[in-house]
């Protein structure tokens, strides 16, 4: 006779912890291709018309989706509900999500010209201390000496990705502010997200947040008159990529993995996208890789387990 393997919690909750890690770290991976596609993409067009492109597919996509969900979802279930915004201050904080989101893109493009990669990738990778201090300051979040110590690790393993060639000088200072002012206005994108996130689903919130994203920032690409249009397929097949990959699944994903995890905890996690990113751009663009890498990259993660293992990581209530 066979023996009837019997179901316990522990099993349910590590085929549940499993699902999340898996999510997050695929869309860590599709992240990690933002770069790279960007990168290839301004061999025709700017880097802000790039981004236009990546958020007006993404909206057609994410419209779709919805129209879809909508045809399958009686009115007045939970699901239909949480796809709608119902109160002005709900579609209020989804615009300024898009356009913080968008000013944070418009920003760090800006200081790439105004400083070294090196400065900005360093500045930039503060986004989790800034989480954490505007959560804790406006949104009460608390955080215990595991969690912080985790984050302080990881910050200082992506610190080091850049820091060979950081450089202080008079000449960098406006490059520089602007790269700082881009991870804060990406931390406060990140708590506004986890707040929608408590009563709308995932859809609804990237569809927003990609529409009016891309009215934001049409104007302003016809301001800066760089190319607007690729010349190529390849070069259509690269912003398609980008809209698929990079927005509708990794950020998608980055949304989505809100409903379990903190967004200062989600902010620590993608420490390690410049590391993925540049292991993709050795295999794909052929550029260096250097011990500094390797050595950030166990610190992040050493980091990022240590965050991981705190109580802090988690939500502490699962609205949707």
């Amino acid at each position: 006779m066979f023996e009837q393997k019997q179901f316990s919690f522990s099993d349910l909750r590590f085929n549940t912890d499993m699902f999340w890690a898996i999510a997050i770290l695929v869309s860590l991976i599709a992240l990690s291709f933002t770069a790279i596609l960007i990168k290839l993409s301004e061999a025709e067009i700017g880097s802000n018309a790039t981004v236009l492109h990546r958020l007006w597919m993404a909206t057609i996509v994410f419209w779709v989706w919805e129209g879809v969900n909508s045809l399958k979802q009686p009115e007045n279930t939970p699901e239909a509900v949480a796809k709608t915004p119902n109160t002005y201050q709900q579609k209020g904080l989804l615009i300024l999500v898009a356009a913080i989101s968008t000013a944070s893109i418009v920003c760090w493009a800006w200081s790439l010209s105004q400083t070294s990669v090196a400065n900005s990738t360093v500045l930039r990778n503060l986004t989790p201390l800034f989480t954490s201090i505007c959560g804790w300051l406006l949104l009460n979040h608390r955080f215990d000496s595991k969690f912080i110590f985790g984050m302080g690790l990881a910050i200082v393993g992506a610190l080091a990705i850049g820091w060979g060639d950081f450089n202080l000088g008079q000449s960098h200072l406006m490059g520089d502010a602007i790269a700082l002012f881009s991870a804060f206005l990406y931390a406060i994108y990140l708590l506004f997200l986890e707040k929608l996130r408590t009563s709308l689903n995932t859809v609804t919130i990237l569809l927003w947040r990609c529409a009016f994203g891309a009215l934001l920032l049409f104007p302003f690409v016809l301001s800066t008159k760089e190319s607007l249009f690729p010349s190529s397929y390849q070069g259509w097949l690269i912003l398609i990529a980008l809209a698929i990959v990079c927005q509708v699944i990794g950020q998608g994903l980055l949304v989505y993995s809100m409903k379990r995890f903190s967004s200062t905890f989600l902010a620590v996690f993608l420490l390690l996208e410049p590391i993925l990113t540049a292991v993709f751009a050795w295999m794909i663009l052929a550029e260096n890789l250097n011990l500094v890498n390797g050595l950030a990259f166990v610190l992040i993660l050493a980091g990022i387990y240590l965050a991981k293992s705190s109580n802090s990581a988690l939500k502490v209530a699962l609205d949707n």
